[in-house]
């Protein structure tokens, strides 16, 4: 799974980053200030950095600029404060991919790391959308209907359905799942995969009971039919 770097000195905020991140399958490092988050983004090689633009020995806006001075085209993301406007421009001038405004939500944070991983090509290839029987699913706005009305699903729900969309027709192992989607690799937890396909396959199947779309291969794993 992809790596996050998440440079930002305030302990709450980097923790709730790191637990939101993590249970969305990432592997999180954190930078407590700007010189530590410079050194981990050379040495720890992340996919993605989130950087606040307020932090201590060096300014988020310098971490960017010496990432950018030393080739590293590693996709970044800008934390600012509200009314930072100059910052934001600054920022992007640096060679900033992205900047999200204090206060976000999490999801919104994470659909802009989505969209910018998607386009450096560090993730694999997450569908931006699907249809398949009377489900759709855009995968970028988190929205999903069936028979046109609303289906409510949790981020994890869409990250499992979007890997099996992306692996349509193919055998996906539960060991696989945990690693793509969960961010572990531990055999002994694929219950843990076993229970969330049977709550997704509840909420787009017909008959959960006798599945058409996400079929079991016994002995193997699970295949989806698209």
């Amino acid at each position: 799974m992809p790596k996050v770097l998440v440079v930002e000195d305030d302990e709450a905020m980097a923790v709730a980053l790191r637990d939101g991140f993590q249970y969305e399958g990432y592997v999180v490092e954190i930078g407590r200030d700007g010189a530590q988050g410079l050194r981990l983004a050379a040495e720890w090689r992340p996919d993605l950095i989130i950087l606040d633009v307020m932090l201590p020995k060096m300014s988020g806006l310098d971490v960017c600029k010496r990432v950018r001075a030393e080739k590293n085209s590693v996709p970044i993301i800008l934390l600012t404060a509200r009314g930072q406007e100059i910052d934001k421009v600054v920022g992007l001038k640096a060679g900033a991919d992205d900047y999200v405004t204090k206060p976000f939500s999490f999801m919104e944070l994470l659909a802009r790391a989505e969209a910018v991983l998607r386009r450096s090509g560090a993730t694999t290839a997450q569908p931006e959308a699907c249809r398949f029987g009377d489900v759709e699913v855009d995968f970028v706005r988190f929205q999903a209907t069936k028979a046109g009305r609303p289906l409510e699903m949790s981020p994890r729900e869409y990250r499992l359905l979007g890997y099996f969309v992306s692996r349509t027709g193919q055998v996906v192992t539960r060991e696989e799942l945990l690693s793509a989607v969960w961010g572990y690799d531990k055999s002994s937890m694929s219950r843990t995969v076993d229970t969330h396909v049977a709550k997704l396959r509840k909420k787009v199947e017909d008959s959960p009971e006798s599945p058409r779309y996400i079929l079991t291969v016994h002995g193997a794993g699970y295949r989806f039919t698209g």
